[in-house]
């Protein structure tokens, strides 16, 4: 299989210095107001996010396609960062998926989205975190 590669660089102290994250042809600013407040460029739990809706839209894509099907998949993913007893952590990812398929009926959507949301790679990955899935078929 495949190995994929990301590298982030970090300045400073943790409120008053910056950094960048990059890979493929993805290049972005991160701070502390960007993760843990509300400030400009991005931050981990957004590109976890981007991964994990990525990652579910595709396994459902196939798991879907395998029925001969072509669907159509819009996921967005909510990460949640929060804090318990050893500091920050993310303890819950949204997923909020929206799909249009002719010819899927909603019982065997029901079902493979939540195989999807199960099995797909990133979910495995993150399966400390409670996953929680809204799919809907349009």
């Amino acid at each position: 299989m495949s190995v994929r590669k990301a590298t982030a660089q970090w300045n400073g102290t943790l409120k008053a210095g910056n950094g960048k994250m990059k890979f493929s042809n993805y290049e972005g600013p991160f701070t502390f107001k960007s993760r843990f407040e509300e400030g400009a460029g991005t931050n981990p739990e957004e590109l976890v996010g981007a991964a994990h809706a990525g990652c579910y839209s595709m396994f459902l894509s196939a798991l879907i396609s395998e029925e001969g099907l072509k669907p159509e998949i819009e996921t967005t993913a909510k990460v949640h960062l929060n804090s318990d007893a050893i500091g920050p952590v993310v303890n819950k990812i949204e997923l909020d998926c929206k799909v249009k398929c002719a010819g899927l009926s909603k019982e065997k959507f029901a079902e493979l989205a939540q195989i999807s949301k199960e099995k797909c790679p990133i979910s495995r990955l993150l399966s400390s975190a409670e996953i929680v899935l809204n799919a809907s078929l349009e």
